[in-house]
């Protein structure tokens, strides 16, 4: 089951490769500021295919779908690397290796509360639906981190003065295909990997809920879309991840205007993934010590990312409000919104799968992070028109968090599997 994780790190770190690079994209390759946020939009269009893999998930089980997954996932970084001089060529190569490693992202985001279920007992697993969920996180993370360090900046964009051979075209972009031939190389070891040894289940079921028998495909949709409490927190989980998602994908784009340079931009958004996946398996392995706290649990963080998020957004209308605009301000503000929203992901889906349980744990996390892809790609649409002007964007922030808060507020909670396991198996 380690394989997983080692996927779903891949397959962020691919998906994040432009955005914490983006002004050397531009240089290099010619990008502007609509291929910038297309690169990013594949995430969500990957997503269109969701309900194929969740059938996928459901019918066949971890093995097929995982090795599926990261076919797809070499043959998208495959394609990056081809090297063509023609720079349009060279760009479409590009997007369609984004819109590859995008389709990987329904087994990525959705199995693993799978996972946990079918390999780990009770009382572990809100803490392995955790770790497996936060790792596409944190291959997220390391492109902030990795991007920035290895690509240099081109001039005009960078407070660290570089020699005009260090920032010229054809460096930037040797530097650009290091990191995109690493990403393959990867990615094609973990599909090895993966190939060579992959079971879908344990010898033994480790709880009554695992060894159980789920609902069917179609039923389990019907189950869905008939539970008006499970709308409600898939609403509140949907529509600030998907904004934070897409808002996370082009930070550097947004940080930019505030001449916030593109190596600080990538540290602000690394710190605020790994606090998140840290604080996140944290909360989990507090929630398996504590049962029946998730709700309680959620209204804090989300409490906690509407502050973080209200003071970012007014950080960066200084005109206005005259709040102080420094990168201590900015690393603050964007990390504590990092931490609160990124390790709310494991809490939301654990209370996902016990609240319309026995509808199986593919499919309902995948009609989740489907909705949270649909407002994730919703936004990137509207900023590939209006990218030049991006206020608007941040403030997208404290409305989706605040709306959130409310839905959950309203939530009346239930723990219909955990039931079952202690209840039932005593």
């Amino acid at each position: 089951p380690r394989r997983h994780p080692q996927t779903s790190t891949n397959q962020g770190l691919v998906w994040n490769t432009w955005g914490p690079i983006q002004n050397s994209a531009r240089r290099a390759f010619g990008f502007g500021g609509w291929d910038i946020a297309l690169l990013v939009f594949w995430g969500p269009i990957g997503f269109l295919p969701c309900f194929a893999f969740m059938w996928l998930l459901d019918k066949k089980g971890l093995r097929v779908t995982v090795l599926l997954t990261s076919f797809l996932m070499v043959l998208g970084a495959g394609l990056r690397c081809i090297p063509v001089s023609d720079l349009t060529i060279r760009k479409r190569l590009i997007h369609g290796g984004q819109l590859l490693n995008g389709l990987a992202g329904p087994t990525v985001m959705n199995a693993a509360p799978f996972l946990s279920t079918t390999w780990f007992s009770p009382d572990e697993r809100a803490t392995a639906t955790a770790i497996a969920s936060m790792l596409s996180y944190l291959g997220a993370a390391c492109a902030f981190l990795v991007g920035p360090l290895v690509v240099p900046s081109p001039n005009g964009t960078s407070h660290l003065p570089l020699a005009s051979s260090e920032s010229s075209t054809e460096h930037i972009k040797d530097r650009i295909e290091a990191v995109l031939y690493a990403e393959f190389g990867m990615v094609s070891l973990i599909f090895s990997a993966a190939l060579a040894y992959f079971p879908s289940r344990p010898p033994f079921p480790p709880s009554v809920a695992a060894a159980s028998q789920r609902l069917s495909y179609r039923r389990s949709f019907c189950r869905l879309l008939s539970n008006f409490r499970f709308l409600m927190i898939a609403l509140a989980y949907a529509i600030p991840l998907g904004v934070f998602s897409g808002w996370s994908g082009v930070l550097d784009l947004i940080l930019t205007p505030v001449h916030v340079s593109q190596v600080d931009a990538g540290w602000i958004g690394f710190w605020s993934i790994v606090g998140g996946c840290v604080v996140g398996i944290a909360m989990a392995r507090f929630a398996d010590f504590i049962r029946g706290m998730l709700k309680l649990i959620l209204l804090l963080l989300l409490s906690g990312a509407t502050l973080a998020s209200t003071w970012f957004t007014l950080t960066c209308l200084t005109s206005v409000t005259h709040l102080p605009l420094t990168t201590a301000t900015l690393y603050t503000s964007c990390i504590l919104l990092g931490v609160f929203l990124n390790s709310s992901i494991p809490i939301f889906f654990e209370l996902f799968v016990e609240t319309v349980y026995p509808v199986p744990e593919g499919i309902t996390c995948g009609v989740v992070t489907f909705l949270s892809n649909v407002f994730m790609g919703v936004l990137l649409f509207f900023l590939t028109f209006y990218h030049t002007e991006i206020s608007w964007f941040n403030w997208c922030l404290p409305g989706s968090c605040l709306l959130s808060l409310l839905l959950i507020l309203c939530f009346r909670e239930s723990y219909d599997r955990l039931y079952l396991d202690v209840v039932v198996s005593v």
